[in-house]
């Protein structure tokens, strides 16, 4: 058959998967030189991702330098999952997360002193506005990544090495990807979770746009900038171009329009440029970003490697994560 490192990964795999159940999982392979993409992300089962045949193909992807990422796919919303992106986590970290009803349903080691968690809060579908701000507030809590909670953020897949250079052991090893904690099951205080985001997320609806901080409308903007390496791909961006990606992603995410706007306004760099009115640029770029939203993604099951995914390079690049720890 194989070696015992194909064993411990559908182990692995098995594992991780049956601590957060769901009808498809997405997956994207991200070369750790280029930091793209590899073409065809696509749709499995979990019987699909433990078949000796799709092992195979992606611990041999991992060997050519590509790290594997994992999200627990619901089309348009959210499956009920979010990832806490732990960077540099306290050794007690999990543990206040328990002892606040925010039991992970999977607790990830993505390279020593590195942590992913997913904390299942809903057994339906959930908002993306929704999922989103509940993200970012568990991040807040715990000292998570701010820059890792929107609602379709990839996690890594147990049982595959860490190909980030940065994270090499003192050998020169690439780490393994462990995982620390599976058990599946809602967190208990998860309900109360939502209810509170759904509540302050109406009442932040009801209010005018200025009711949005400046400061949280720069993380909006900058947490789109980071996951598609404007500044690193673009020396001399177009922030015309930049505001457009950026006002449909946020309406891919449920907010309202009058609320983009606003961010962009407020965070767009040196806004409003060579712009003369400001608020026609703004009415225009929201008209276009209505009427030219990302495509929806993939609903077919990709059984086998050839079939590639439908979403547009934009829309995957703010999507998910494009480096995790």
């Amino acid at each position: 058959m194989d070696d015992r490192g194909f064993f411990l990964t559908l182990q692995a795999i098995r594992r991780q998967l049956a601590a957060m159940p769901n009808e498809l999982y997405l997956i994207r392979l991200i070369h750790h030189q280029s930091r793209r993409a590899v073409p065809g992300e696509r749709l499995w089962t979990a019987d699909q991702l433990v078949n000796p045949a799709t092992v195979r193909f992606l611990r041999a992807r991992n060997r050519d330098g590509c790290d594997v990422y994992v999200h627990p796919y619901a089309g348009r919303q959210n499956a009920g999952y979010l990832l806490v992106d732990l960077d540099r986590a306290s050794a007690t970290v999990v543990e206040n997360m328990r002892a606040h009803g925010h039991h992970p349903c999977v607790v990830v080691q993505t390279s020593p002193g590195h942590l992913q968690a997913w904390v299942q809060v809903s057994t339906e579908p959930v908002e993306p506005a929704v999922a989103t701000a509940a993200g970012k507030r568990l991040a807040r809590a715990y000292g998570g990544d701010p820059a890792s909670t929107d609602w379709r953020h990839l996690g890594r897949l147990a049982g595959f090495t860490n190909r980030k250079p940065a994270r090499r052991t003192p050998n020169g090893y690439a780490p393994w990807v462990k995982i620390l904690h599976a058990g599946a099951g809602l967190a208990p205080r998860a309900d109360a979770l939502l209810q509170s985001v759904q509540a302050g997320i109406s009442t932040s609806n009801q209010d005018t746009p200025a009711r949005i901080a400046a400061s949280e409308a720069v993380d909006f903007y900058r947490d789109c900038m980071e996951r598609w390496r404007i500044l690193e791909r673009f020396p001399q961006p177009d922030w015309s171009i930049v505001d457009l990606w950026v006002a449909r992603h946020l309406l891919s995410q449920g907010m309202l329009p009058v609320q983009v706007q606003h961010i962009v306004r407020l965070a767009s760099p040196q806004f409003p440029r060579r712009h003369a009115d400001a608020d026609d640029y703004l009415r225009r770029t929201l008209a276009r970003a209505v009427a030219f939203p990302f495509p929806r993604a993939p609903r077919a099951l990709c059984a086998t490697h050839a079939e590639t995914s439908t979403v547009a390079p934009t829309g995957s690049a703010c999507s998910n994560s494009t480096g995790g720890r």
